[in-house]
């Protein structure tokens, strides 16, 4: 199972100068350190989480870790190790779970 990772900005403003920006880099006018830049400023930032709080968010959108973590695309052995914190959700699990955490399961489903 995949899932398209669609960004999320702060505000539409800021949506808009960043597409703008992006379409600046990929014709090669706007530097890749320049479009860093714009990439912080308008994006939600990915924050890590603790156990707790990934356990939390799973029981708020009512879901089975197994079903949670089909969602993320992860097994359901991880999300338990998230949740015991043995392991911490890393790269693309972790904005996945940014965005459940702030729009619910159906900004990834």
């Amino acid at each position: 199972m995949w899932f398209a990772m669609a960004r999320q900005y702060k505000s539409e403003a800021l949506a808009a100068a960043h597409e703008t920006a992006l379409g600046l880099k990929e014709a090669g006018v706007m530097a890749k350190r320049t479009m860093k830049s714009f990439d912080e400023m308008c994006l939600t930032p990915v924050e890590e989480m603790m156990p707790e709080e990934i356990r939390n968010v799973r029981i708020r959108e009512n879901a089975s870790q197994a079903v949670f973590a089909c969602y993320l695309n992860v097994t359901t052995g991880l999300v338990s190790q998230w949740e015991r914190g043995e392991k911490r959700p890393r790269g693309a699990a972790l904005k996945l779970l940014t965005l459940v955490a702030k729009n619910g399961l159906g900004a990834v489903a």
